[in-house]
C-alpha cells in the first residue's frame, strides 16, 4: 500500500527500513534463490591462453620433493618460512604493557619504581592481592635472584620467599656461604595470583617492563633465575627448566648483557627433594663464577 501517495518514495523508504532491520538482525551475506558455481564463471571468463599461463605458474610454485644428488644423497632443502605468530595478548593488555613500559622508564630509583608499581592500575592482580611484593635483600649485592609469583605467605608479609620455599632458599644460599644480605630477591610478578593459579601471559607481559627496569636500576653482576617461569620470561624461550638449568645464558637489559643462571625453584624442590642435588650443582657453578679458584 502506498501511504505517501508517491510509489517511488514509499518503495525507497520501505527498502531502507528493511535494510536497517537486516543490519540490526546481524544479516551480513545475501544469497540467490539458485546456487551459482562461481568457479565455472571464473573459468569461463578466463581465456584459454591465460589459464594455461596460470597453470605453468602454479606448476613452478608447487613444492617439489628433494632433488637427487649425483652421489646418491638427498640434497637438503631450505626450511619453509614460519608464518607470523598472532598477537599473544589482547589489545587492552598490550596497551597496559605499553603504559607499564612508560611508567617504568620514568623511574630513576628503586623508591620511585616501587611507588610506580603501587599506583599502577593496568594489572588486575593488584585488586585481588593483599600486598605489593616488591623485593627483599641487599640492592647493592652482586647477585639478583628472580623468582616467579608470590604465594600466600609472601602476599601476607609483602616480601618474596618468606614461606617454606623461602626457608629452603635460605638454606640453599647458606650452602655456598650466602644469605639475604648478599643477594637481592625479586619476582616476575609483584602480586599474588588468586588461589596461587598459574599467571597468564598477559599478566607477565604487563609486569615485565617493571622487572626489566628493576634489574636495570640494581645493575647486578649476575642473575639467578629461579624456576621455569622466570627463566622463560627473561631468556625469551619456550625451553623447559630441566634443559635450561645449570647452563649460563645472557639476559639483555638496556645496554647491558648480564650473565644469567637458570636453576630449579625451591617450591619445586619441596615437591621433588631428589632434585636438590641438581640445584646444588647449579649453586656451585654460581659460586665458581663469582669466586673462581686461584
Amino acid at each position: 500500500m502506498n501511504r505517501s501517495g508517491n510509489g517511488e518514495e514509499a518503495s525507497a523508504g520501505e527498502a531502507a527500513a528493511l535494510l536497517a532491520f537486516y543490519v540490526e538482525a546481524g544479516v551480513e551475506d545475501v544469497f540467490c534463490d539458485e546456487p551459482v558455481n562461481r568457479y565455472a564463471l571464473q573459468d569461463a571468463a578466463t581465456p584459454e591462453p591465460a589459464r594455461a599461463a596460470e597453470a605453468r605458474v602454479e606448476a613452478r610454485e608447487a613444492p617439489r620433493g628433494p632433488r637427487p644428488d649425483p652421489r646418491g644423497e638427498t640434497a637438503p632443502q631450505p626450511a619453509a618460512p614460519r608464518p607470523a605468530a598472532p598477537s599473544a595478548i589482547p589489545l587492552e593488555d598490550a596497551q597496559a604493557a605499553e603504559s607499564a613500559r612508560i611508567a617504568a622508564a620514568r623511574c630513576s630509583s628503586l623508591d620511585e619504581l616501587k611507588e610506580a608499581l603501587a599506583n599502577f592500575e593496568g594489572c588486575p592482580l593488584r585488586y585481588t592481592a593483599k600486598n605489593l611484593v616488591f623485593a627483599d635483600g641487599n640492592p647493592k649485592a652482586r647477585i639478583m635472584l628472580v623468582g616467579e609469583a608470590p604465594g600466600r605467605d609472601e602476599d601476607i608479609q609483602g616480601l618474596p620467599f618468606v614461606g617454606r620455599a623461602g626457608q629452603l632458599l635460605d638454606r640453599m644460599l647458606a650452602s655456598i656461604g650466602l644469605d639475604r644480605t648478599s643477594v637481592y630477591i625479586v619476582n616476575t610478578l609483584p602480586w599474588r595470583p588468586p588461589g596461587n593459579r598459574t599467571p597468564t601471559p598477559a599478566e607477565h607481559a604487563v609486569c615485565m617492563p617493571f622487572v626489566e627496569r628493576h634489574i636495570e636500576l640494581v645493575q647486578p653482576e649476575v642473575l639467578v633465575l629461579l624456576g621455569g617461569v622466570s627463566a622463560k620470561q627473561l631468556l625469551q624461550t619456550e625451553t623447559g627448566i630441566m634443559r635450561l638449568r645449570g647452563k649460563w645464558a645472557t639476559v639483555r637489559i638496556g645496554e647491558r648483557d648480564i650473565p644469567a643462571l637458570p636453576t630449579l625453584h625451591p617450591a619445586y624442590l619441596l615437591r621433588q627433594p631428589a632434585q636438590k642435588r641438581l640445584a646444588y650443582r647449579d649453586l656451585l657453578a654460581l659460586k665458581m663464577r663469582l669466586d673462581p679458584p686461584g
